[in-house]
């Protein structure tokens, strides 16, 4: 059905290990809907749509109808022929108050979605948390506040308490400095904090549960495969001034190497980004041993590269990100530069940390302007997009770097945070009125990659 007419030239899976990990990736508070349904409590992003920050005042509350129809959504991955799904679990659906009393339909619901994938010969990989914080923990601080490290605790033991007989992999955190910088920082995502008396606590509470999740994890299921997301971008300087070629560098220490080098062991990268010496207000002693975790694998997402100026008028790091306007160069409907060569470079990148054992492209794709014609959705841009990427990616496994698997970015069109519905990323279009999914050109596309 719908087959895609590919070039001799094309990339194909055959390309690439038996054993390489392909997949596909969801989160629950963009994808599910039901924010209210079956004992779920509330989550910061119930109580920050409701002002004016979201693109045409959108909402999360039905979005694609996961809840509903995750047998739909599960089918069409299968149909697709993707072996491994990645989606995230809703804290406030596990622990309504964040940390007290377990609601078991919520527990419920997640393993009729992991039995569904296992009964169709899917690998289910569980993000634990994907920026949707409990209210109530938020109402106490949040990440600001210390304590989360003992809610989040408790809140994984009963994750892993109820799937671990039947889940093998896990993603402890989405993005840190994602949920950290735009929640705490910039205020432009839930709960809308600011300022770095904001941002440096919840960094670093982060980058302490990322090694604690890592840790309860093993506990409880010694032989489960488990790692964490960092959102990355390969950094290049405006010009080769000196000034720009250190704002770079201190660019690249925030966006790229904030997270990672805690949990190898390296610290944060202070010499390069000096502010982030105020992080030692917040540290108890011991929390440096604490910060590390020996990850199974490292997830990567990649979206775009980041073109970097020096800025006077920029606090902190002096240093700004030039838009894709200015350069004149090719973007997605996202205003992200296409530049596939950025996910070579950052696997590259991760590959050479002496601590890194394997990396995975957990989310990479793009939002461009789909339309639905005579049942279709012809998005050329997508498929070139994946298409490219994964090229890079495969420049990598020749290169022999630890580069081990590859997920799209999404399975449907979703709730797409500040963004609301204006930006649509799956391989799957969604009607958001009648729920109605058909199949892209780039699903279709993907499917018949995979089946190369």
């Amino acid at each position: 059905m719908n087959p895609i007419v590919t070039r001799q030239d094309q990339i194909a899976s055959s390309d690439f290990d038996s054993s390489f990990i392909w997949g596909v990736s969801t989160s629950a508070l963009q994808s599910e809907g039901n924010h209210k349904a079956d004992g779920k409590g509330p989550n910061i992003w119930d109580e920050f749509v409701q002002g004016k920050k979201i693109k045409n005042q959108d909402k999360h509350y039905h979005s694609s109808g996961f809840y509903q129809h995750f047998k739909k959504d599960i089918d069409l991955v299968k149909e697709l022929g993707i072996p491994n799904f990645r989606f995230s679990i809703s804290w406030a659906r596990i622990i309504p108050d964040g940390y007290g009393g377990v609601n078991q339909k919520g527990i419920d619901f997640y393993m009729q979605v992991i039995d569904y994938c296992l009964d169709n010969n899917i690998v289910p990989w569980i993000t634990l948390y994907h920026w949707d914080l409990p209210l109530a923990l938020e109402r106490k601080g949040g990440w600001v506040n210390r304590e989360i490290l003992i809610w989040f605790e408790a809140y994984v033991r009963v994750c892993i308490n109820a799937y671990k007989h039947k889940v093998k992999h896990w993603i402890v955190l989405n993005e840190p400095l994602v949920f950290t910088g735009a929640g705490y920082f910039a205020g432009i995502h839930a709960p809308g904090k600011k300022h770095l008396k904001n941002f440096l606590p919840a960094a670093h509470h982060a980058a302490l549960c990322q090694a604690l999740g890592y840790r309860v994890i093993k506990e409880i299921q010694p032989n489960s495969l488990v790692g964490t997301t960092f959102s990355c971008s390969h950094i290049t300087p405006y010009s080769m001034k000196e000034k720009d070629l250190k704002a770079a560098h201190r660019m690249d220490a925030l966006l790229n190497r904030l997270f990672i080098e805690p949990s190898l062991g390296l610290g944060y990268p202070i010499e390069s980004l000096p502010v982030l010496n105020k992080m030692k207000h917040y540290m108890n002693p011991g929390d440096e041993a604490l910060l590390k975790a020996d990850f199974d694998f490292i997830g990567i997402q990649i979206y775009t590269r980041e073109v970097v100026a020096n800025s006077l008028f920029t606090p902190y790091v002096r240093a700004k990100l030039v838009p894709v306007h200015q350069r004149k160069v090719h973007h997605t409907k996202m205003s992200w530069e296409v530049y596939p060569a950025s996910i070579y470079e950052i696997i590259k990148k991760i590959s050479a940390y002496k601590g890194v054992k394997k990396i995975i492209v957990t989310e990479n794709g793009a939002s461009f302007h789909d339309e639905v014609f005579l049942g279709r959705v012809e998005d050329l841009d997508r498929i070139h997009f994946i298409e490219k990427h994964i090229e890079q990616v495969h420049k990598a496994v020749l290169e022999n770097h630890k580069i081990e698997g590859y997920f799209v970015w999404s399975l449907t069109d979703n709730f797409e945070w500040a963004e609301g519905y204006e930006q649509r990323f799956g391989l799957v279009y969604i009607d958001y009125d009648s729920k109605e999914r058909i199949i892209k050109n780039s699903g279709f596309w993907y499917r018949d990659f995979l089946r190369s």
